[in-house]
């Protein structure tokens, strides 16, 4: 059976490009960065001139880039890290329903430490309102973090509007770029971002490797103690291999992004129209301001994990939302944020294209979805007594 991935927001497969970089640096440049000898040196350059990349990427400076596990890491050191170090000017955090837990759990632990957060409400297209951002500001405000984009319905958020409020009231802004890094522009001037979160393994590099932009002049504090890596943010000896690999994969990213972005736009387009012609299926998320392989939808009165586990039987994997959340129990938070209902949040998933997917495996999905719909409707009781 031929498999057809559509499940490119979870993870997505490691360029033979990308591995081909890191093969010599297992073994052939293997130094501590740290070390003051040749061995060390080698490392040492390969690891700056991977920093000046990823800058150029986005407009920042090579030295505003720190190199952690991952997103998950990233998001924790970012808003620890303001916490702690700016806790003599205030105790208060605004960010938004439906950011990703690596960014709600720490919020969450601060709440119970002392802080005070903010959890703005989004509306039906899952977007923040700019004007809410600047009511929920108080002189106890020492840090806003609002996603850049949503990993289950795509929204792209406002940064730019939100930035400017934040630099204009002297608060930090941080934002989960996880979903966006290397896949739409970025410029962290021109959204105003203090720092900004990002993932190796979201944009077709390694696992286990991610890095934190953090602006020039921000106060913020380690969250893992130690050496002195990272400039003294996050201690450890450096993973070399997987900065060599997100570092290749950040080349390949720039070359490519126009053209992807319009390739994965027309994909996703022809998906969405041909689901839209189904009965009850409806596009969660913003129709045009979203990511552009990101399809939403909830199918009336068919369950979600049943679909997914359904289409995978027939070589095509997708899922219900956030990976990092399938064990859960309940509704996605994001789905309950834009006002669907339990039933319609357990009705729904997700499919998001990369690179590699063509317009055969898209077809081959519209005419396989349509039969898994059917098949399941059919041994529905409520479906059949609504019809």
């Amino acid at each position: 059976m031929n498999r057809i991935y559509f499940d490119h927001a979870a993870t997505t497969p490691t360029r033979p490009e990308v591995i081909e970089a890191m093969h010599p640096f297992w073994g052939q440049y293997f130094g501590n960065p740290s070390s003051l000898h040749h061995f060390g040196k080698e490392t040492l350059i390969a690891i700056k001139e991977i920093r000046e990349k990823i800058a150029h990427l986005i407009g920042a400076k090579g030295d505003e880039i720190v190199f952690v596990s991952g997103g998950t890491e990233s998001d924790n050191l970012a808003i620890f890290g303001v916490a702690y170090a700016n806790r003599d000017r205030g105790n208060h955090i605004i960010t938004s329903q439906i950011e990703h837990h690596a960014v709600l759990e720490p919020c969450r632990f601060l709440e119970r430490e002392g802080w005070r957060v903010t959890y703005l409400p989004v509306d039906s297209y899952g977007m923040v309102n700019p004007e809410a951002v600047v009511d929920a500001i108080t002189p106890e405000t020492i840090l806003i973090s609002i996603m850049h984009a949503n990993n289950e319905i795509g929204t792209i958020q406002p940064l730019k509007e939100i930035g400017t409020i934040a630099r204009g009231r002297n608060v930090y802004f941080h934002t989960d770029a996880v979903q966006t890094f290397s896949h739409i522009p970025i410029n962290v001037d021109e959204l105003n971002v203090d720092l900004l979160s990002f993932s190796g393994h979201k944009f077709y590099g390694p696992k286990g490797i991610g890095g934190l932009y953090v602006r020039k002049g921000t106060r913020i504090s380690p969250h893992i103690h130690g050496g002195y890596q990272e400039f003294k943010l996050r201690a450890g000896t450096e993973n070399i291999p997987g900065i060599v690999g997100i570092g290749k994969a950040v080349q390949l990213a720039m070359l490519e992004m126009d053209a992807q972005t319009t390739y994965l736009t027309n994909l996703r387009e022809k998906l969405i129209k041909g689901l839209l012609q189904i009965e009850g299926v409806r596009l969660n998320g913003h129709p045009d301001k979203r990511l552009p392989n990101n399809i939403n939808i909830t199918v009336d009165f068919v369950d979600g994990e049943t679909m997914a586990i359904n289409l995978d039987f027939k070589g095509i994997a997708v899922s219900m939302g956030s990976s990092c959340t399938t064990s859960m129990k309940g509704p996605s938070h994001v789905l309950s944020a834009i006002g669907r209902s339990y039933e319609d949040a357990r009705s729904s998933i997700r499919i998001t294209l990369g690179k590699d997917n063509t317009d055969k495996e898209t077809d081959y999905f519209l005419e396989v979805f349509g039969d898994v719909v059917t098949n399941l409707r059919s041994m529905s009781h409520i479906y059949q007594e609504k019809r």
